[in-house]
């Protein structure tokens, strides 16, 4: 199962937890993805997008 959303390809980044005593530990920001269903030239669709790419499709008609 990967983090990656099928549209946009945007996944994991990765950085530091910075504490008050500035002490480092790593993190990872994961997508906010969704399985969403739409049709597509009269068949059904299933992808993994994350909502940014959700909010692009209903601005544009898509969904």
């Amino acid at each position: 199962m990967s983090q990656k959303c099928e549209l946009t390809g945007k996944g994991k980044q990765f950085g530091s937890n910075v504490s008050f005593s500035m002490r480092h530990t790593k993190k990872v920001w994961k997508p906010n993805l969704q399985k969403k269903t739409f049709e597509m030239d009269g068949k059904k669709v299933t992808m993994k997008l994350s909502t940014q790419a959700i909010r692009t499709l209903k601005k544009k008609g898509i969904l």
